[in-house]
């Protein structure tokens, strides 16, 4: 079930009929849907039910739950995706920059649950329905690894494992400038920004424990590759954490707009590393997805700076 929550800015909703604000928003569902999930108490204001006709003012946060109307269930699209291993319980595959993990609120098609329930349409009754099978996500920005889960035991040991913090991730990153230290974690917490409400941030008024450990790998001129590696699962959590340090991703359009000689298509960041147990033989696996070559081009740029 897709949740959202919308902060209303001056700039924003200001003035108008929550229906009408809400239709315009998330184009998923239709006025009279939304006055529906209204009727039904499936949308509050500032925690609270309001009319469909209530006036929005600033400040006021919009939460909404909702299915999917049934003329938009989710449909196999014939996409190719990268299969980097699978078996009856798990599928692990390369997510490409870009690619968004699963339908939600303007999103309704060219997911990776869209290729997914392609190739492997046995996942179609696994976990919720409008995201099947999905027991992490990366950013749409993000490439990398992830694992997919293809049987109901997989799904709650996967779940579990990553709920736990057993399941141990590591990211290729290119952050601008120079890490004061070689080695180090940031622990700050994070949650929605209290005035951006699409953001998050270490400056929020419902903090969330995060951390991230991080190592340099090379140092250039004016950026620095890291290994990072995210404790927590957070949203944007790694992102947020680097930006927040004064060392924001480079190619990051969001958290950490830089000026510089470097030149970057995209997020560079990338899941390069998955290990967990494998949920049917409770064997320790590892799988990894090489750095792609898009990225490898401007580390060569960095190298050829560097002399």
């Amino acid at each position: 079930m897709p949740k959202k929550e919308i902060l209303i800015t001056h700039s924003s909703g200001v003035n108008q009929r929550l229906d009408i604000f809400l239709s315009e928003k998330i184009k998923d569902l239709s006025r009279s849907q939304i006055k529906k999930l209204v009727e039904e108490d499936s949308i509050k204001i500032n925690g609270q039910t309001r009319k469909p006709s209530y006036k929005l003012k600033v400040g006021d946060r919009v939460r909404i739950e909702y299915d999917l109307p049934r003329h938009q269930k989710i449909k196999p699209e014939n996409i190719p995706i990268d299969i980097l291993y699978k078996d009856e319980h798990i599928a692990v595959i390369h997510k490409p920059s870009g690619m968004v993990v699963h339908p939600g609120a303007g999103v309704r098609g060219e997911t990776l649950v869209n290729a997914l329930l392609h190739h492997f349409p046995d996942i179609s009754e696994i976990g919720p329905e409008e995201r099947p099978g999905i027991v992490h996500r990366l950013d749409k920005e993000t490439s990398g690894v992830m694992v997919v889960a293809r049987s109901l035991k997989a799904y709650r040991g996967l779940q579990r494992q990553f709920k736990q913090k057993e399941v141990e991730k590591q990211y290729i990153g290119l952050v601008w400038g120079r890490m004061a230290q070689k080695k180090g974690e940031i622990t700050w917490s994070v949650g929605r920004h209290p005035k951006h409400g699409e953001r998050i941030s270490i400056k929020t008024k419902k903090p969330r424990s995060a951390e991230t450990r991080y190592s340099v790998l090379r140092e250039y001129e004016e950026s620095t590759l890291l290994e990072l590696q995210p404790i927590t699962g957070r949203t944007h959590q790694i992102r947020v954490h680097m930006a927040a340090a004064g060392h924001p991703i480079i190619g990051d359009n969001r958290y950490g707009r830089r000026k510089g000689k470097i030149r970057s298509p995209r997020l560079f960041l990338h899941a390069c590393s998955l290990k967990f147990m494998h949920p049917e033989t409770k064997e320790k696996v590892e799988f990894s997805s090489p750095l792609p070559q898009d990225l490898e081009n401007i580390l060569d740029k960095q190298i050829n700076l560097l002399g």
